[in-house]
């Protein structure tokens, strides 16, 4: 499909159909390896070449459980098309199939140093895969959309029968699996389906539409038809005769009441025919009806229910052949386990007699239909989200505009609506496709404190029978062919290889940054930032407050102060209403903390943010609702407070299973700088801590906490410590000037009451947090301002080179890990690495440790220096639609940020050398002695760390 219009952010995509018929992850690990050098580009990562050394907005590729992406973007039409012929070749043309050391890489190996060591696993999607499945939530979405598809054949498992269709297998890859997958098997996937006849292609944005056919001519004339689009083909799973119950066990930690950690969701598969486009609109209505906001009844009562702690399921998922719906909670007790399935059927029989509030479905509407006309898919290419949309009927031979025509379907809803009432059009779908529907499968995930260490056991013992198969000759060639793999993966591909990849020139980037239009007033002696930018009259607002009055004993609860601005009611309305009202007015209201080091200062960028949206003639109702936010909550409902509270905890812990890195880096930070310190308080290990704490205290304590939650009001929503930043055309921007100053008049004046020192630091030790997972997230930071490093943009070359060469390369291809990157906080000066998934610690430390060495010895030519410009300048330069424009200049006002340092910054960076990459480098190095370790890692690998280097000094079980 070849789209053109005027959009700069150009997007190409090809999409194979894949349907996998086991859990061995083939179609997840070819997605890897293709790009992994190919027949024009015989380097050993192409894909790296271009991440390096492209204007890309977009780079990646995705595996879904029956098709596989290929997605590129780029706003520089030459970078463009380099993209598009790397892809290409990498798709049609990959080394893999013949390079069975890509497989093992990507996929599995056993490795063994020496005949005398243990045998180990290896590969980055088998690692990838053990993050995967070391996550509670995404076991059970996993088991559920198993069990879905195929539960029949589950049943009578033993009389051999295949899975119905191919969602009854893991895409991805089951670790237990993995390890069967044979490279025969892998070449063959490919040669099967990785076929023009197998293939969907898009075109999208502003270029030469016959250069497109130019270049997918030169690869598809290359092919003759095949029948992989016939062998490709899903079909439908039919649906039950009966409901299905299944337990499941997951690995837990031993902190906290292991019979209060049940999860159950229940799930449907919703049609066996594919549904028609009005039917698909309308239940995603019914899906935002009943879960979209946190007054949306089937997602409030289930909270209120006190059955559980937080909602688990993506209520309707359509993005497959068969739609499904899939609802529950986590944090159930034993003893309420059956209840929760009870209740949910409970609510949505109420909901399909009684029907929805007609706010409620105006609000849907508006909040649906704003979303739609507005299109803002954020750092995410507009092209690359209406190419995803095609895909989900066109992947199914069906038309692939269908998606994409959502005028016509919406009017028709609205009459329907309009003139037999929203029951009679919400009701009728509840009851067919929920409520009268037996393909019901309910998943309960049982917590087993025992579990990853038997695992852990497990996979030893089949290492060790591998072993024991193995004659001394066997185990001398297998250490040789792990050598061999080593070798390769760290000897850099030769430079008449890295020159075959396409690039631009230092001549094709602008010398000048992206300029945003900023205007600088004051309305009622308020400071007002203006950006004057075509938004499609939408008008885009965020309300600052400084935070340097309130108390630092009231900082914890800071999150909680702001869920409950949005989440509570006022003396006229319920949260409901207040809710509906926001949802029928506006395009949305948040309300989050702000924190920042800023360059050159001691004291950290502190601030409270109100930010909304809405269109042009709604903007006197965004800053009456803002205003009604602020000033009129009534903090007096103490058992949502409650909910709020086992809310943020629930995603608290499941952050630090799927994102330790993210722990560990705030974790670091707050050893480092105030700013740091200020975050993790509420957002880390400490804001956990606390959240336990609190959740312990609230019946006995509420009037304290209600009380403190009032003054953190008075000393946060004052004139005196308000700044607004707007965004939209100069007309609107005008025309907005009178709501604002009505929405300052009605805020309080209070002179600052002073507070108590924010420059706090944790104890600058290292640190292992420990929890049950079968890959680790390590990280190692120090602040290089401390050193004496004066910034040069040349540092976000170095350090964006350092990640995608020595790092990639070492934790990543070498190490197994699914990440290793590095990133520089020039603001705070604080420079991190971090790891992912990481089925290492102390080696990947020690490849921490060698990065000076790294930068001393590393021999960059004119064409690699270039490429890191230019790669380095497309982060900078990073695509933006207008609200995030306009957004990024309020955050370079408040830091301080003027456009000569702008300037200065990106002069330095087309300026930078080799020179100053050895220079870097004596910075870097002051991190091996100076810096701060920590590691989110299994209990296991931390023990055996102590044992070796004795490297933590705090060990703390967070799970």
């Amino acid at each position: 499909m070849s789209v053109a219009n005027d959009d700069e952010n150009k997007v190409f995509g090809i999409v194979f159909r894949t349907p996998p018929k086991n859990s061995t992850g083939i179609p997840h690990i070819l997605e890897h390896s293709v790009l992994c050098g190919s027949r024009k580009y015989p380097l050993k990562e192409p894909f790296v070449e271009l991440l390096k050394g492209s204007l890309h907005t977009f780079l990646n590729a995705f595996t879904y459980p029956d098709r596989t992406c290929y997605p590129v973007a780029s706003t520089n039409t030459k970078d463009f098309y380099n993209l598009v012929d790397v892809y290409l070749d990498a798709v049609f043309f990959p080394k893999c199939v013949e390079d069975f050391q890509t497989f093992q890489q990507e996929g599995w190996h056993y490795e063994l140093n020496s005949p005398e060591e243990e045998i180990s696993y290896k590969g980055v999607v088998f690692n990838e895969m053990k993050g995967v499945y070391s996550q509670p939530d995404n076991i059970m979405g996993r088991v559920s959309q198993q069990l879905l598809q195929e539960y029949l054949t589950y049943l009578s498992f033993l009389q051999a029968l295949s899975p119905d269709n191919t969602y009854g297998v893991d895409c991805g890859g089951d670790p237990n699996d993995i390890p069967k997958l044979t490279f025969e098997e892998f070449k063959e996937f490919h040669s099967k389906f990785y076929h023009p006849s197998n293939a969907r292609i898009w075109f999208y944005g502003d270029d030469d539409t016959k250069e497109r056919l130019r270049i997918l001519s030169e690869y598809l004339d290359l092919f003759e038809a095949s029948a992989a689009r016939n062998e490709s083909k899903v079909m439908p799973q039919k649906l039950f005769k009966e409901p299905v119950r299944i337990a499941e066990k997951y690995p837990a930690g031993q902190e906290g009441d292991l019979k209060k950690k049940y999860m159950v969701c229940t799930n449907w598969l919703l049609s066996e025919e594919p549904l028609d486009v009005e039917t698909e609109l309308a239940l995603g209505f019914l899906d935002h009806l009943l879960l979209g906001t946190p007054a949306s009844p089937l997602r409030r009562i289930l909270l209120e229910s006190g059955l559980g702690e937080a909602i688990v399921g993506g209520g309707v998922e359509d993005e497959l052949l068969q739609p499904q719906f899939s609802i529950g909670l986590k944090g159930v007790s034993e003893d309420n386990i059956e209840k929760v399935e009870e209740l949910v059927m409970q609510i949505l029989k109420n909901l399909a007699e009684e029907g929805f509030a007609p706010e409620a479905v105006e609000a849907s509407m508006n909040t649906i239909e704003f979303s739609l006309r507005e299109n803002n898919t954020g750092s995410f290419p507009r092209g690359l989200s209406l190419m995803l949309r095609s895909m989900g009927k066109w992947i199914y031979d069906m038309d692939p505009f269908e998606p994409l025509k959502y005028e016509q379907p919406l009017q028709q809803l609205k009459a329907r609506i309009a003139e037999k009432g929203s029951k009679a059009v919400f009701s009728p779908l509840i009851e067919k496709y929920i409520l009268n529907n037996v393909h019901r499968v309910t998943v309960e995930m049982q917590p087993d404190p025992e579990k990853a260490s038997r695992d852990e056991a497990a996979e030893k013992e089949i290492l060790k029978q591998v072993k024991s198969s193995m004659t001394q000759e066997d185990l001398a060639e297998l250490a040789r062919a792990t050598k061999e793999l080593k070798d390769k993966q760290e000897t850099p591909d030769p430079p008449e290889a890295l020159k075959a990849v396409p690039s631009l020139s230092l001549q094709d980037i602008p010398k000048k940054p992206i300029h945003v239009p900023i205007e600088v007033g004051e309305i009622n002696g308020v400071k007002v930032l203006q950006h004057d930018l075509f938004t499609n009259d939408v008008v885009y607002s965020e309300v600052v407050f400084d935070m340097g009055s309130m108390k630092k004993e009231h900082l914890q609860l800071l999150p909680l102060f702001c869920q409950s601005l949005l989440e509570m009611g006022t003396k006229d309305m319920d949260f409901v209403q207040l809710n509906q009202l926001i949802g029928r007015k506006t395009g949305g209201i948040s309300v989050y903390p702000l924190t920042s080091s800023i360059k050159g200062k001691e004291d950290p960028l502190t601030r409270v943010v109100v930010r909304g949206k809405a269109m042009s003639t709604r903007v006197e109702d965004l800053f009456h609702l803002m205003n009604c936010l602020l000033q009129d909550v009534q903090f007096t409902e103490q058992q949502r407070f409650k909910q709020f509270v086992s809310q943020s905890k629930a995603r608290m812990e499941n952050r630090l299973r799927g994102s330790g890195h993210g722990i560990a880096a705030a974790r670091m930070d707050a050893k480092l700088n105030a700013a740091g310190w200020i975050s993790e308080q509420m957002g880390g290990v400490s804001y956990l801590e606390y959240l336990r704490d609190l959740e312990t205290k609230i019946d006995q304590d509420w009037d304290r906490i209600s009380a403190s939650l009032e003054e953190m009001r008075k000393s946060l929503f004052s004139k005196e410590g308000c700044l607004i930043n707007i965004t939209s055309d100069s007309k609107n921007l005008e025309k907005s000037g009178q709501h604002i100053a009505k929405f300052l008049d009605a805020l309080p004046s209070s002179p600052s009451l002073g507070s108590d020192p924010w420059l706090s630091r944790l104890p600058s030790v290292n640190e292992a947090i420990v929890i049950p997972t079968q890959v680790n997230y390590v990280g190692k930071a120090g602040n290089l301002y401390q050193s004496g490093y004066q910034l040069n943009g040349s540092a976000y070359v170095i350090s964006k080179h350092i990640s995608n060469t020595w790092l990639w390369d070492r934790v990543r291809v070498s190490g197994g890990a699914y990440g290793g990157f590095c990133d520089f906080d020039t603001h705070s000066g604080v420079f991190s690495y971090l790891s992912y998934r990481d089925p290492n610690l102390l080696k990947t430390l020690e490849v921490y440790d060698g990065t000076a060495k790294f930068l001393r010895e590393l021999d960059v030519d004119d064409d690699a220096l270039t490429k890191a410009i230019i790669g380095t300048i497309g982060d900078v330069d990073s695509y933006q639609l207008p609200d995030a424009k306009g957004y990024s200049s309020l955050m370079r006002y408040l830091l301080g940020i003027t456009e000569e340092e702008r300037q200065q910054r990106r002069e330095e960076i087309l300026a930078t050398s080799v020179k100053d990459f050895k220079e870097f480098a004596d910075a870097v190095e002051t991190i091996n002695d100076n810096g701060v370790v920590v590691a989110v890692a299994s209990p296991d690998d931390v023990e055996a760390a102590n044992k070796e280097k004795s490297l933590f000094s705090d060990i703390k079980k967070c799970l």
